[in-house]
C-alpha cells in the first residue's frame, strides 16, 4: 500500500548523521501521517553511509534506500530520489539537520489545508560576509532576468503534493533546478520560515567551486530568457551605430573628424550584426535544448526494500546490474 508522507533524503558521507536523521524523521512523520517511508539516496559516499543505510533497511522496511553508481552531484539525485517517491505527499529534505524534522508537521498541516507545495524558508544564513553579499546579489540577479519569482532562503526543503512530483518529473530536465521547477510549475504555494540549525555532525560537501557550479546550473535552468540578452544588446549597439553615422554625416557637412566618427560607426556596426547572430544561435540552442531532455537523471546500482513493480515511468529509472 502506498504511505501517505514519504520523506526523502538524499545522503553523500552522512555516516554521523544518517541514522539519528532516521529516528528524528521517524518520530515526527508517525505523529502527523497515517503512513510514511523514507526513501534515502546515496550519491557514492565512500564512508561507511551505504553499509549503515542497509542496516537500517533491515530494521525497518519503511525505511528504502536507492544506491547511485556514481556522483551525480546536488541537483540531479536529490531530485531523482524525489520521483522515486510513493507518497500522496513528498517531503525533501537534508541528512545533516539543517533542514529540522520537527518542521514535518506545519508542513504536513499546511498541505491538508489546500497547499501543494510548502517551502520552509531560512530566516538567516550563518555564512562569511563575502559568500552573503554574493548570495545577495545572485537572487538579484534572478529577480531581474529570471523567467519566474524567485524566494529568497528557500533551499528546496519542503513538502510537495503528489500532483506536483508526477508533473515536475514528466518535464524530464536534464538538469533540474528543483525548487526552481516548484515556482515555476504555478501549483499553491506556502511558503513557512524557520531559523536554520547547526548541522549535528560532519562538515558541509558544498564549497566554492561546488557553490558556483549549482549557480550557474539554476541560473542556466531558470533564466533562459539570457539566451536572448545578445539580441537586444544588438539594437542597442546598432543605435549607437546610427547615432555615430548621423555624427559622422554631420562632421563632413559642418567641418569635423567624419572619417574617425565614421570608423567608430562601422566597428559598432559590425559588432551589432554580430552579437544578433549569436542571439539567434542561442535561441536556436535554447529550442534545442527544450526537445532533447531524454538522459535520465541517476543509474542506480542498487534499491533496497522496493517492491518489485515500484518504477515511475515519468523518471526512467535505469539500473545497473552489479
Amino acid at each position: 500500500m502506498k504511505p501517505e508522507l514519504s520523506v526523502v533524503i538524499p545522503c553523500y558521507n552522512e555516516a554521523e548523521n544518517v541514522r539519528a536523521i532516521c529516528a528524528a524523521v521517524t518520530a515526527e512523520a508517525a505523529q502527523h501521517a497515517a503512513s510514511h517511508e523514507i526513501l534515502l539516496i546515496d550519491n557514492e559516499s565512500t564512508d561507511a553511509t551505504r553499509d549503515l543505510m542497509r542496516g537500517l533497511c533491515a530494521e525497518d522496511p519503511r525505511i528504502r534506500a536507492i544506491f547511485n553508481n556514481r556522483n551525480y552531484g546536488q541537483m540531479r539525485s536529490p531530485t531523482y530520489g524525489i520521483y522515486q517517491a510513493e507518497g500522496d505527499a513528498v517531503i525533501g529534505m537534508c541528512a545533516d539537520f539543517q533542514d529540522p524534522p520537527a518542521m514535518i508537521g506545519a508542513f504536513v498541516a499546511q498541505w491538508r489545508a489546500g497547499a501543494q507545495v510548502v517551502l520552509g524558508q531560512r530566516r538567516s544564513e550563518r555564512t562569511s560576509p563575502l559568500l552573503a553579499a554574493a548570495r545577495r546579489l545572485g537572487y538579484a540577479f534572478l529577480r531581474r532576468y529570471g523567467d519566474y519569482p524567485v524566494i529568497p532562503g528557500a533551499t528546496g526543503f519542503g513538502l510537495f503534493d503528489r500532483e506536483v512530483v508526477d508533473t515536475l518529473a514528466a518535464w524530464n530536465e536534464p538538469e533540474p533546478f528543483f525548487r526552481g521547477m516548484l515556482v515555476e510549475s504555478g501549483f499553491r504555494l506556502a511558503v513557512l520560515p524557520f531559523d536554520r540549525p547547526e548541522r549535528a555532525a560532519g562538515t558541509s560537501k558544498n564549497d566554492v567551486a561546488a557553490l558556483f557550479s549549482f549557480a550557474l546550473s539554476g541560473l542556466a535552468g531558470s533564466a533562459k530568457s539570457l539566451l536572448r540578452m545578445p539580441i537586444v544588446l544588438s539594437f542597442l549597439v546598432a543605435g549607437c551605430a546610427l547615432l555615430l553615422g548621423a555624427a559622422a554625416a554631420a562632421a563632413a557637412l559642418f567641418g569635423g573628424p567624419a572619417l574617425a566618427l565614421l570608423g567608430f560607426a562601422t566597428g559598432f556596426g559590425m559588432f551589432a550584426v554580430l552579437l544578433l547572430f549569436l542571439g539567434l544561435i542561442g535561441e536556436q540552442v535554447r529550442m534545442l535544448a527544450e526537445r532533447t531532455r531524454n538522459v535520465p537523471l541517476v543509474i542506480e546500482s542498487e534499491r533496497i526494500n522496493f517492491p518489485p513493480d515500484r518504477r515511475r515511468p515519468a523518471s526512467r529509472v535505469l539500473i545497473r546490474r552489479p
